[in-house]
């Protein structure tokens, strides 16, 4: 049987008796890996490119530092407050069970208020530094995230990634909005690309591990439906995510270059999400990879966000 989450006293014992010369890194350490860096960095991979798009050309480089500085600190700030809620279903997870507030190197108490003094820093820094439009919609991100996915949706009802999923998307709005001080039809599209990514993107790796969240009682489809079903999601979601990515073409006015790449991209992930609904109707999902279709997920959404992003300086 998994160990019981510490409790606040036990987690504040630990944390301070356990090393009582921790070097620097061993202290920012645990407070890095709460905002999940490397969740961070698929965020900000679609915020610059949303920004080139919105300027049609290069913005400045203090307003592209000032917006990633805002969007980092409100994505680690709902990250924080995901661990916090979380850090009991955390403890019964294997992949979840060396997070800091598992381990006791930061209390329950600490990372509260870290989560909260960086959520309030990134909306004080947007209002200051970039605008208004992009403050506010980096606190709607951040309820989204921290309230509505991980408290009202994810251990209730099997949709949670598919409507909690849509903080996520929110990146692209704030960086519009950086450039423009407003949003327009061309940033909903964005946000529509990604939303309809995240269900093709994250039910793989709820695939690999459906033991985990299964124990946890955290509902993901995978743990109450058949692989089958799940890989049919997936491909429904992946045709209407290639369909809004090219709705854009005429909306932004993108030109041949990311026409060509936002078609191969496409059919080349959604050839990935058949295959993997093969694998499920043999019965070797688990065999054959549902981690493949996740890795590709990343690689879909970066390639065409890169694409995004060099369309602009090229001729028609």
């Amino acid at each position: 049987m998994p160990d019981a989450p510490l409790s606040e006293a036990e987690a504040s014992a630990r944390a301070t008796t356990a090393s009582p010369r921790r070097s620097l890194k061993q202290v920012v350490g645990p407070y890095v890996a709460l905002t999940k860096p490397r969740i961070i960095e698929l965020l900000l991979i679609t915020t610059v490119p949303t920004m080139i798009l919105a300027q049609n050309g290069f913005p400045s480089w203090w307003l592209i530092i000032a917006t990633l500085i805002g969007g980092a600190a409100a994505a680690g700030s709902a990250n924080t407050l995901n661990m916090y809620y979380d850090r009991d279903i955390d403890a019964v997870m294997a992949r979840t069970r060396k997070r800091p507030l598992v381990t006791g190197a930061v209390t329950p108490r600490a990372a509260l208020v870290f989560g909260l003094l960086l959520g309030a820093f990134s909306v004080a820094w947007l209002w200051l530094t970039v605008n208004w439009v992009a403050a506010a919609l980096a606190a709607a991100a951040n309820v989204m995230y921290s309230y509505g996915y991980t408290v009202l949706l994810k251990r209730h009802t099997r949709q949670n990634i598919v409507w909690g999923g849509a903080a996520g998307c929110m990146p692209v709005l704030i960086g519009w909005a950086a450039v423009t001080g407003s949003l327009d039809l061309a940033p909903f599209l964005l946000f529509g690309i990604i939303f309809l990514w995240t269900p093709p993107h994250y039910w793989p790796l709820s695939m690999k591990f459906k033991k985990d969240y299964a124990a946890a009682g955290v509902p993901m489809l995978p743990v109450v439906a058949a692989d089958t079903k799940v890989a049919r999601q997936m491909i429904a979601y992946t045709v209407a995510m290639v369909a809004c990515s090219l709705v854009l073409i005429p909306v932004a006015q993108m030109g041949w270059f990311y026409t060509a790449v936002a078609i191969a991209a496409g059919a080349w992930f959604g050839f990935a999400c058949i295959q993997l609904y093969r694998r499920a109707v043999t019965g070797t999902t688990r065999k054959l990879g549902a981690m493949k279709v996740f890795h590709a997920s990343i690689t879909y959404l970066t390639v065409v966000f890169v694409a995004i992003s060099i369309d602009p300086f090229l001729p028609w």
